[in-house]
């Protein structure tokens, strides 16, 4: 049985303990509040393509987003030097969601760029991460897969601003796209019930894509027509 004194220097190991972490998520927290300031930004600069003649602005578009996300590289370096080795996870709900934003937003800007799915070795090496668990502080598979479900909904929203500024090529590239994506998900057997949720919600994003493909086909401005 303890001692008062033996209690006493417990109880005060474990207030040190509990300092020591509240500090280091304060220090956590600072980190991931500049990613999502960048986050938000990025955002910013990725919804003028939806504007009048935001089409148009795709390259100008491309090269803030490319500055910006590499941005995040020095942010994410010093959360790999703030998180204890092996406690990744511990502490992983802090930034998971604003790594998946930017995951999206990395995904958006490689589409835009090349009409292809952007890999997840791509996207971590653009964020400055790690691809793989065992190599250290790496982007964790569900962020990934988070960010490519909620590209489905931008390209939904972006074939309809093609259509109406009369870019009628762009919407048959997304629902290729899209379909592609959506067979490689059907593949998948998710246990994470938010990515489910989420997958239910692409299925959606594409019967939204082909409907306007179709709207394209019967007006006879489909491209090969």
């Amino acid at each position: 049985m303890a001692t008062g004194d033996k209690i006493i220097d417990l109880f005060t190991n474990y207030q040190e303990t509990l300092s020591g972490d509240q500090q280091l998520r304060e220090t956590i927290y600072e980190i991931t509040r500049d990613l999502d300031k960048i986050s938000r930004e990025i955002s910013t600069v990725q919804q003028r393509i939806h504007l009048d003649h935001g089409l148009e602005q795709v390259p100008e578009i491309l090269s803030r987003t490319k500055d910006l996300l590499e941005s995040c590289g020095p942010l994410f370096q010093k959360l790999s030097e703030t998180i204890p080795k092996k406690e990744f996870y511990k502490y992983h709900d802090s930034w998971k969601y604003v790594t998946q934003r930017l995951v999206f937003a990395a995904a958006l800007r490689h589409f835009l760029l090349k009409h292809e799915l952007i890999l997840k070795e791509d996207a971590a090496q653009i964020l400055s991460l790690k691809p793989e668990p065992a190599e250290g502080f790496h982007l964790d598979l569900e962020d990934y897969l988070h960010g490519l479900l909620s590209l489905t909904s931008e390209l939904a929203r972006l074939s309809v601003t093609s259509a109406t500024s009369g870019n009628y090529e762009l919407p048959i590239k997304i629902a290729s796209f899209v379909s592609e994506l959506n067979a490689g998900f059907m593949l998948m057997n998710f246990k994470n019930d938010a990515l489910r949720k989420r997958y239910d919600a692409l299925k959606y994003d594409q019967k939204k894509i082909e409907e306007i493909v179709y709207d394209l086909s019967i007006r006879g401005l489909k491209p090969g027509n």
